[in-house]
């Protein structure tokens, strides 16, 4: 076994597990000691191929499975289960993502339907909460949670891939138009 492995086989973990989601203690130097110890049994744990790993996600480190077992735990795992997110969520979820903090009605005028069940169910399920209200229009605001980061497998946000790739070009728009023009009565 690796020294570094040795040294910390005891100390990280149990510090991991205890500590709280904002870090350990209240300087910032006890929090970039914990972060580098964390970050060096991560690396020794994925030098000895142990089937999980420590990972930083959304600001903090959690244990998780390793890539690799992927297959075997996809069947596992996801064998006869059904809680799935619908269309209309997982709409509603990119515009929240992408836009927050947003409201319903916001929300509701990009996608040109009611949102208000979705996003109930949303709510529900932990990937969106409050972050307060309109300044102008005391309209409820939402944003994601740590939960939806925790989920999808990024830190931050700013981990999101780009829309722009995803998006039509202007030509194509503008193409678009006219021929709704050229059909139209």
């Amino acid at each position: 076994m690796s020294e570094v492995y040795e040294e910390l086989r005891r100390d990280a973990p149990a510090t991991l597990i205890t500590a709280p989601h904002e870090g350990v203690g209240s300087s910032a130097a006890t929090v970039t000691k914990f972060d580098t110890a964390q970050a060096a049994f991560a690396a020794a744990l994925d030098a000895r191929s142990e089937g999980f790993a420590l990972v930083q996600v959304a600001g903090g480190w959690r244990y998780q499975s390793h890539a690799d077992q992927s297959p075997y735990l996809e069947r596992f795992v996801l064998e006869g289960q059904s809680a799935r997110l619908s269309a209309a969520a997982l709409e509603t979820l990119a515009i929240v993502a992408y836009k927050q903090p947003v409201s319903r009605a916001q929300v509701a005028a990009i996608r040109g339907v009611n949102v208000d069940g979705v996003m109930r169910t949303l709510v529900s399920r932990g990937l969106v909460e409050e972050a307060g209200h309109d300044q102008e229009t005391t309209a409820t605001l939402y944003r994601t949670t740590s939960y939806f980061l925790e989920r999808i497998g990024v830190s931050s946000l700013e981990d999101l891939p780009e829309l722009a790739p995803f998006l039509p070009e202007l030509g194509d728009l503008d193409d678009l138009d006219e021929r709704a023009e050229s059909s139209a009565p």
